[in-house]
């Protein structure tokens, strides 16, 4: 397959794309970002690496990082951690509080922010240096020991988060917040504060297409775990327009309010795309696009 090739005429289609969606301004340090940046990188199960546009550029992963919290949190406890947290479509906005209420604390999925805060607690209460801990797991991860936070982010999203302080106290009041609600907010906007680029991102998420084994040969889940992230991605990793994605796509992957997209096809290929426009669900207009065109040229999807 002729995966460059592939990538420079979904990016010359690009250009002919109309500009529409708008930069996140949810957080004010991403509203900074120049709408107009788009890159894609594509990965083989082989190792080779295929890069255009602005794929080598840092973004903010945001979102995409849930998948990453909740890898380590399922390495750690297990199928415990399916106690606290559902594994349904949520069928609402990523920041609903009405749908909390219903159901009783449990968050739908790990990939709603409510979710993501049930992980961000187990975290708090199973690693010695959370913060520290997970970032030390991405770049193991990810083969990449320079990928970092942003404390800029963190601290935007940490002023601008009244609602996923109010989801924290809501779930607090619930008994499915363990620790001090400050500690799981921080942890989690510096989690989402997370830098990488698409060829980063790409690497990051190898080992989910490469039955829970890294680049570098460790096993960092066993292949029923990585086979149950990849169907939550598949049904949960793109807001209320998962199906959307599946339908276009037909990949699992995750999205993330930054413009990032990782999508994979288990046992071929990672594909990381960014571009910071997003439609009015929260994801990245220009990335759907590219990652529907792709499947398309290629006829690969696990459909």
């Amino acid at each position: 397959m002729d995966y460059l090739t592939i990538l420079e005429d979904i990016y010359k289609e690009s250009q002919g794309q109309p500009k529409i969606g708008l930069v996140s301004t949810s957080i004010p340090e991403l509203s900074i970002i120049n709408p107009d940046k788009f890159g894609i990188h594509l990965l083989t199960m082989n190792g080779q690496d295929f890069s255009i546009g602005d794929a080598s550029e840092k973004f903010s992963i945001q979102s995409v990082s849930k998948v990453l919290s909740l890898t380590l949190a399922f390495s750690i406890v297990g199928e415990k951690i399916w106690e606290r947290v559902g594994v349904e479509p949520s069928g609402n906005p990523f920041n609903s509080l009405v749908q909390l209420e219903y159901e009783k604390g449990i968050p739908r999925n790990p990939f709603i922010n409510a979710g993501a805060l049930v992980i961000a607690d187990v975290l708090i209460s199973e690693l010695k240096n959370p913060k520290q801990d997970f970032i030390e797991f991405i770049r193991e991860v990810s083969g990449n020991p320079t990928i970092d936070f942003n404390p800029e982010v963190a601290n935007s999203e940490k002023n601008a988060g009244f609602r996923n302080a109010a989801l924290a106290n809501f779930l607090k009041s619930f008994g499915n917040i363990k620790n001090d609600i400050n500690e799981v907010l921080d942890f989690y906007f510096y989690q989402c504060s997370i830098e990488m680029t698409c060829k980063e991102l790409a690497h990051a998420f190898y080992f989910f297409a490469n039955e829970g084994k890294t680049e570098a040969g460790k096993q960092v889940l066993n292949t029923s775990q990585v086979k149950r992230l990849n169907a939550l991605m598949q049904t949960c990793g793109f807001y209320d327009e998962s199906g959307e994605f599946t339908y276009r796509v037909g990949l699992p992957g995750k999205s993330g309010i930054g413009g990032g997209i990782v999508a994979l096809y288990p046992k071929n290929f990672v594909v990381a795309s960014w571009s910071p426009r997003l439609n009015e669900k929260g994801n990245s207009e220009l990335g759907m696009f590219a990652l529907e065109q792709l499947t398309t040229k290629t006829g690969m999807s696990i459909f």
